[in-house]
């Protein structure tokens, strides 16, 4: 189990890695669209229709991916006060308490995001054509991959093995 479970390691470092990369040229992008469409709106006095809706839909992305990152290596926001007292085997306890609310909370971005894919997907986005399952994909797409930190976050607790930072092992 720990040998697999330090292969999934890797495999999830590097979809982490990736999803930190995806994000942040996110961000760039759509700063770039905004920035087009206000030079176009105020200099060029006209419009780029497809701006908005695409800038919305890329934020959607860089957002989630971001914060399953975040949840995967331990720096999204957490309320620690209880954990700076507890004795150390009721730490793991607690961090495993909370990845468990955690998972469960992804679980939910998919199936509900799902659910809502499915009822928006006749309806086209103005702008861009894309069908309105679109702009749930973020939600799914997030979901996914939170679910499959979280789950591998308490693997390794089971198993005695902690994350420090990207690829970084170290006994707990």
């Amino acid at each position: 189990m720990r040998d697999f479970l330090l292969a999934a390691e890797r495999l999830t470092s590097r979809l982490a890695t990736a999803a930190l990369y995806i994000a942040g040229a996110g961000l760039v992008l759509m700063t770039v669209i905004v920035f087009a469409q206000v030079f176009v709106r105020y200099i060029l006095n006209n419009s780029l229709h497809w701006a908005e809706p695409l800038a919305v839909l890329i934020m959607g992305w860089f957002i989630f991916l971001g914060a399953a990152v975040g949840i995967r290596e331990g720096s999204h926001l957490s309320f620690d006060v209880a954990l700076h007292y507890a004795p150390g085997w009721m730490k793991s306890v607690f961090h495993t308490l909370s990845d468990i609310a955690i998972g469960a909370f992804g679980f939910g971005m998919v199936w509900y995001g799902w659910l809502l894919a499915e009822k928006a997907a006749s309806n086209v986005i103005p702008g861009i054509g894309l069908s309105r399952a679109f702009d749930f994909a973020p939600i799914i797409g997030g979901g996914v991959i939170l679910v499959l930190f979280t789950l591998e976050r308490i693997l390794r607790r089971a198993v005695g093995l902690q994350t420090l930072r990207f690829g970084d092992l170290v006994e707990e």
